[in-house]
């Protein structure tokens, strides 16, 4: 195995990886990602302690006890892309040395649950719910710069969602990823409802939005509505769930997503007062990963 050039993994003067600001032995091995930099104080609330506690830009990040497990949160800020940055850069600070510059002999597994915000694609699917994504779609194109996509892709669904949407050549390829099944058996049940999101890489006209400017494709929310692929139909549109489950898999990582509807897309409602129901899905995921 080469040794990783200062150029590819930049670490700061202090020891600490370049975006996030963490050092090694900071970070947990459960870690809660959220958007926004103001919820790492919302999780942190239900946190027994804290003991690190690091801020750059948009990247936020608390480590602490729940119930003696240790536990990270970190904000991701908005998109895929800097999903990208904070998973490449928590799974270099468990899998790489940073003195040798050399990936560990023995690889850490984290687990990555990101609970965050959606809009509803589907009638039934009413503001205040939660999903819980089984599976992510993702229309950023983010995964397609990695070599083995393909071999945690589901390919067959790629297949039917690209011919069913009559998909626009000019997009990026959309690429399908399941959630890490251990964590969706830890945060399944009452009151969380399981589905599929679409990951966008903006939150107008990628989502079907129109103000001043049309859509390419003025049907694609109504052809994503109706789509169906066994059991599966799409269920919620997100900004970040894609990137997470892809590179989660190709690192091998465990990665899940819940996520308030906030919005319904088709009902046309939002929801008067969705941080009280965020604050309850924090209080609902953390009971489900560290009960007694």
């Amino acid at each position: 195995m080469q040794r990783i050039e200062e150029s590819e993994l930049i670490i700061n003067d202090d020891g600490s990886v370049f975006h996030l600001h963490l050092k090694p032995g900071e970070v947990a091995d459960t870690i809660i990602l959220v958007g926004d930099p103001a919820r790492v104080e919302l999780v942190a609330s239900f946190f027994d302690s804290v003991d690190v506690e690091k801020e750059n830009r948009e990247f936020v990040s608390k480590t602490g006890m729940i119930n003696r497990n240790r536990v990270t949160v970190v904000s991701t800020g908005i998109g895929t892309d800097n999903i990208d940055i904070v998973l490449n850069e928590l799974d270099a600070l468990v899998n790489i040395d940073f003195e040798t510059r050399m990936v560990k002999s023995k690889l850490t597994s984290l687990n990555l649950v990101r609970i965050g915000t959606s809009g509803s694609l589907q009638k039934e699917l009413p503001v205040d719910s939660w999903v819980l994504s089984e599976k992510a779609i993702g229309f950023d194109g983010l995964l397609n710069f990695y070599a083995g996509r393909d071999t945690i892709s589901d390919l067959e669904f790629e297949r039917a969602f690209t011919s069913d949407m009559d998909w626009n050549n000019q997009l990026a390829a959309p690429y399908v990823v399941n959630a890490g099944s251990e964590l969706v058996k830890k945060l399944e049940g009452e009151g969380i409802t399981k589905g599929v999101n679409i990951s966008s890489p903006g939150f107008y006209g990628p989502q079907g939005r129109v103000m001043r400017l049309n859509l390419a494709d003025s049907e694609l929310n109504n052809k994503i509505t109706d789509f169906r692929f066994k059991s599966y139909k799409i269920t919620n549109y997100e900004m970040e769930c894609s990137a997470l489950y892809g590179l989660s898999a190709l690192m091998g990582h465990q990665a899940a997503t819940v996520c308030a509807i906030i919005a319904n897309r088709l009902a046309g409602t939002y929801s008067e007062d969705y941080k009280s129901i965020i604050k309850l899905l924090v209080e609902t995921v953390l009971s489900r990963l560290f009960a007694d």
